[in-house]
């Protein structure tokens, strides 16, 4: 991060500086959570969870090569004391970021914002110094951290943003205001919390508001596939550009067509001209989040070509999202585990069968195996049988279900969509799956792991390629 004495972080944040003898020492580390991380210089913002009280570590920190501690008490060590960690977090980054004068561009919808993000993310890295998030950090204390690792020479921050609750983006938006805000959808996720996709709608839209005006600078990037974003337009006074398939899109995919390896080709066109271009990333549903980053890129100067030749090298730069492995022995296993909702599971389910195409001409068989999703309230029946059933209709080979009742609901769909026999199971956890498929799998299969963080079904993944002479790692 930039370099600030203590006296500057504590005047910024408004704490009361303890046991610092020299106020002047500067904090040219990076801003942790995790004492394990820290490193010489580092900034320790110690948290106190339900389990673990970071002030416990402070001395740890310290001992580490942390220059300071910020802190809710007095911890024995210099330390910068604060009423809200959190709040001071915002607050440091807040004046961090705005001491570099990057421009900010900030992203939220309802699935894809994570592989999005990493695509504008390798899109603008070739056009100046870029800061983005490692992994999904997006609420309000992964935003700020991510904020904090911007330097002298940082020119654009990409952030995601996500949201559980009306206000939560707006909150978001307080602490680093964006020039640049991207919707990207409004689907099921969090259903549970907001009540109905309206409302979902309403806290999406937040990021739109939060813009600076058209003469400002201000721009807003709004999917025109989907009605509820695309209605976004009247919610801000920044300019608007659309993105998707629609004919009304400012940027928009031309003649998009899938190879057997369910990669996507488009002709991607843009207002300054237009570019043919296959990805790497596997499934359809990437070719929106393509869109989505084109738009960004095409704002802040990058031409057609030069997007289109960074789409085409990009590959997927967080873990277990379409992660995609080769065993040597022939099966391919798809480890898409870090989350899951409705719409993602459609996606993925329908990139798995494009996947599947190639191996199914050789006898290769598609597994979809498919966990829980969380938090979607009344609707987690429907939402379970749903996807239960569009397997069945998308003729995946072998559905596994895994895990308690959101589980047995899966099963329970394709059942009724007329999945008889073998063709779906009902596993009890990840132990089962792993030793139903090691007894089952064929060279030629294409396993797809899917389900809610909660459910740990990364485990399968990787229990399926441990012990086994892999193939090549695509990780795309």
């Amino acid at each position: 991060m930039i370099t600030l004495s203590l006296a500057e972080i504590a005047t910024i944040v408004g704490g009361q500086p303890h046991d610092i003898p020299d106020p002047d020492v500067r904090v040219t580390g990076p801003v942790v959570i995790d004492s394990r991380q820290v490193a010489d210089g580092s900034l320790f913002a110690a948290f106190a969870g339900e389990n673990v009280d970071g002030h416990d570590y402070a001395r740890k920190a310290v001992d580490a090569g942390a220059a300071a501690v910020l802190a809710l008490r007095p911890v024995g060590v210099p330390a910068i004391v604060v009423e809200d960690v959190v709040q001071a977090l915002g607050a440091l980054s807040r004046a961090v970021v705005k001491r570099t004068g990057a421009t900010t561009v900030a992203l939220t919808g309802s699935s894809g914002k994570t592989s999005t993000k990493d695509l504008i993310a390798q899109l603008l890295r070739r056009a100046a110094p870029t800061v983005w998030p490692d992994g999904n950090l997006n609420n309000e204390i992964g935003l700020p951290l991510t904020a904090l690792r911007v330097a002298e020479d940082t020119r654009f921050l990409v952030l995601e943003m996500g949201a559980r609750y009306i206000g939560d983006i707006r909150y978001l938006t307080g602490l680093v205001p964006p020039r640049i805000g991207l919707v990207l959808n409004v689907g099921t996720a969090h259903i549970g919390e907001f009540g109905g996709r309206e409302q979902i709608a309403e806290a999406k839209g937040e990021m739109v508001e939060s813009l600076p005006s058209a003469d400002e600078g201000g721009v807003a990037v709004l999917n025109a596939d989907d009605p509820l974003v695309r209605a976004m337009a009247t919610r801000t006074k920044a300019r608007v550009l659309l993105f998707g398939e629609s004919d009304e899109a400012d940027v928009r995919a031309e003649n998009v067509h899938v190879d057997p390896l369910g990669r996507p080709s488009f002709l991607l066109r843009t207002p300054t001209g237009c570019s043919e271009l296959t990805l790497r990333l596997y499934g359809e549903h990437h070719v929106s989040n393509a869109l989505a980053a084109t738009a960004v890129a095409h704002e802040l100067g990058m031409s057609v070509d030069e997007i289109a030749l960074a789409l085409s090298e990009a590959e997927t730069l967080s873990r277990w999202r379409m992660e995609v492995t080769e065993r040597a022995d022939g099966v391919t296993i798809v480890n898409d585990a870090y989350n899951a909702n409705p719409d993602s599971m459609r996606a993925a389910l329908r990139a798995l069968v494009a996947m599947g195409g190639a191996a199914r001409e050789t006898g290769g068989r598609t597994w979809a195996v498919l966990g829980p999703m969380a938090e979607l309230g009344d609707e987690a029946l429907a939402e379970h049988d749903a996807v239960g059933r569009l397997a069945v209709r998308l003729n995946v080979s072998k559905l596994v279900a895994v895990g308690g009742r959101e589980a047995s609901w899966l099963q329970l769909g394709a059942y009724n969509e007329g999945s008889w026999g073998e063709e779906s199971v009902h596993v009890s956890d990840a132990q089962a799956a792993v030793d139903l498929l090691r007894s089952e799998l064929r060279s030629g299969d294409v396993v797809l792991v899917k389900a809610s963080r909660s459910a740990g079904l990364e485990r399968v993944a990787q229990a399926l390629l441990e012990n086994a002479v892999e193939g090549e790692v695509s990780g795309r």
